[in-house]
């Protein structure tokens, strides 16, 4: 793995401080415009510091992004994990966003739907919706992590069950002046949603994929697409993406993808720099990442054991400037 050192545009506004040691940018390709960059924020913890300090440092990147022409600030869900973020609610904290901000969208990467009861998550969307003035993308998933699940008592193995639903409540919430649903996991009953968003029809959708098998059925829904590179490698996305596409026209959906693209980035005035000083960050963060899959891979209640196993040893085996 091995950080960019580009993007001279941002260098005079992203100078590398105590502010800004990593920048995690989300390159995507809308039907708006052919490319748009945006930053990817979890409000993270570091040895010694507290969680004010957290908030306190988030609230300036959150100043530098909007300053420096950034299109999007999209906010990770995290739970129950003090060593890494304190941002677990995306709501409140992208309100607070949208009311220091002017121009710049903020979204979720991502909300996790099963986690929260649907009609507290529509009316919340439709708030920030509100506040923002039309400036909210809602970002979804399930999560490839049972951690958060096992904390709120949810079983794990409902958990694709429960997104599909609780998207098709959200979803009619939104654009009925009264709804009414009878699920396997809700039941509403002529209940009217205060505030509806101020989008029309509403909020613009997105919905993350990690598995191989996850990118052809957010194909099929013709919703946009986030996806990392981390844990994949820029050789495997291409053909997530490819079966993505594949997936939309054979469902009879016509145009160029709406995909975004999470890349980790460091911002420096140099290439030596930009290799150096991420380095302890990045590999933490990747091992990390490759212990939460090891621990999930050999539960019952998640699917695609071999792809897990496989991406385990992948990440175990990572090498700095590789």
């Amino acid at each position: 793995m091995r950080p960019y050192a580009g993007l001279p545009e941002l260098r005079s506004t992203f100078q590398p401080s105590s502010v800004t040691v990593l920048a995690v940018l989300f390159i995507y390709w809308d039907r708006r415009k052919l490319l748009d960059f945006g930053t990817f924020m979890e409000f993270h913890d570091r040895p010694g510091r507290s969680q004010a300090e957290d908030f306190a440092e988030g609230w300036r990147q959150v100043d530098l992004a909007e300053s420096a022409g950034m299109d999007a600030i999209w906010m990770a869900e995290s739970h129950f994990t003090p060593e890494r973020a304190v941002l677990t609610s995306l709501m409140a904290v992208g309100s607070a966003i949208a009311t220091r901000t002017e121009r710049v969208t903020v979204g979720t990467a991502v909300q996790v739907l099963p986690l929260t009861d649907p009609m507290r998550m529509a009316e919340e969307t439709a708030t920030l919706d509100q506040i923002s003035e039309g400036r909210f993308e809602f970002g979804i998933g399930r999560s490839g992590s049972p951690a958060a699940y096992d904390g709120y008592g949810i079983d794990y193995s409902t958990s694709s069950e429960r997104t599909f639903e609780d998207l098709e409540i959200i979803k009619g919430l939104w654009t009925n002046e009264r709804f009414s649903y009878e699920g396997k996991f809700h039941s509403y009953d002529n209940v009217c949603l205060v505030p509806k968003p101020v989008q029309s029809p509403h909020p613009p959708l997105r919905m993350a994929a990690n598995s191989e098998a996850s990118f052809p059925v957010v194909g099929k829904l013709n919703l946009p697409l986030f996806i990392g590179v981390r844990q994949h490698g820029t050789e495997r996305v291409e053909g997530y993406v490819n079966s993505y596409q594949k997936a939309r026209k054979e469902a009879g959906f016509d145009g160029p993808p709406d995909v975004s693209i999470r890349i980790p980035v460091y911002i420096s005035e140099s290439r030596e720099e930009a290799e150096r000083v991420p380095e302890h960050t990045f590999m933490k963060q990747f091992r990390r990442l490759g212990g939460q899959i090891a621990v999930t891979a050999g539960r019952a209640d998640v699917a695609h054991d071999s792809e897990r196993a496989s991406r385990t040893a992948e990440l175990a085996n990572l090498e700095w400037g590789n």
